[in-house]
């Protein structure tokens, strides 16, 4: 497979290694990027990737949380131009959207499509009438919707949305002080990425493979690659411990109180309001995620314009 100039600026931008290590990284997996991106990390030129690597279109990220119905939601709607995102009409459509998620439970895009909306349209005639007035190709990509006790943050005007899930006791979870704890929990996740909540919910084959990446780089490190291998499992195994405490959420540093962790925070809260809280799941939603951005030539526009 060719590789092109573009791919070795892609993987670049994702793992900060050379231009000539993404080069023969690509070369050597055939141009498959994870593939690559795991040669590198063997090679110990490269760090995990997380979660976001081409955030891309434009549009924006809404999350919302009815604590009478105890229901969340989390959806992204892109759209071409970032100028959309800052129109009226089209943030109206997304809190919208967001209603017909909590009150209609719709199985997936295509079905919130023919939900009814207040107004007695469906979402795709209430879509179709905004692409109308708007002039430009939008979408609903993706949604999340949560039941039971919920915090909802976005930030950066729609750039990336979270949603946390919590199990609570002793109606904790109406007061004032619980409210500020869930935010500090979902800006957490939007500051730090995790990828999961706990140790128990990394798969076994993410830890298998990490440890797989770990041996190979001790294997390419010529100060590690002659050590006894318990030694070499005594530090892999530390170096998973700091593997959970990046990728864990409540295992990370707190952001707001590095001397303690989240999970420890949660335990502090917890006992402050007199119950339990427990977070059970989460949601990032990165505004383009993972999608190409349209790249347009100006001049070249203009100039075909005057022709």
């Amino acid at each position: 497979m060719a590789i092109t100039a573009k791919d070795v600026m892609e993987l670049r931008k994702q793992t900060d290694c050379g231009m000539m290590e993404c080069k023969k990284a690509l070369t050597e997996a055939d141009g498959n990027f994870e593939k690559a991106v795991e040669i590198l990390r063997e090679r110990g030129l490269a760090t995990a990737a997380k979660k976001a690597s081409r955030v891309a279109a434009e549009g924006m990220v809404y999350a919302d949380y009815c604590p009478e119905c105890k229901v969340g939601v989390v959806i992204e709607v892109n759209a071409e131009t970032d100028f959309v995102a800052k129109n009226d009409k089209f943030v109206a459509f997304v809190k919208e959207a967001t209603k017909v998620i909590m009150k209609q439970d719709p199985a997936d895009v295509e079905a919130l499509m023919a939900c009814k909306t207040e107004s007695g349209e469906t979402v795709d005639e209430a879509l179709k009438n905004l692409i109308l007035v708007i002039k430009e190709n939008i979408k609903v990509r993706r949604f999340v919707r949560y039941e039971g006790v919920c915090s909802a943050y976005v930030h950066g005007g729609g750039t990336h949305g979270i949603l946390v899930n919590f199990e609570t006791t002793n109606g904790i979870e109406a007061k004032d002080e619980f409210a500020a704890y869930g935010k500090d929990v979902a800006m957490q996740v939007a500051a730090a990425n995790p990828s999961y909540v706990d140790e128990a919910a990394v798969p076994a084959e993410v830890v298998a493979k990490e440890k797989e990446i770990l041996l190979a780089q001790m294997a390419n490190d010529p100060k590690n690659a002659n050590k006894p291998d318990a030694v070499k499992q005594k530090m892999i195994e530390g170096k998973i411990k700091k593997y959970f405490k990046e990728n864990c959420l409540v295992d990370q540093e707190f952001v707001k109180d590095g001397d303690m962790t989240v999970g420890q925070y949660t335990a502090k809260v917890a006992k402050d309001l007199g119950g339990d809280i427990k977070v059970i799941k989460f949601t990032h939603f990165v505004k383009g995620e993972g999608l190409e951005k349209r790249s347009d030539d100006f001049a070249a526009e203009v100039a075909s314009m005057v022709k």
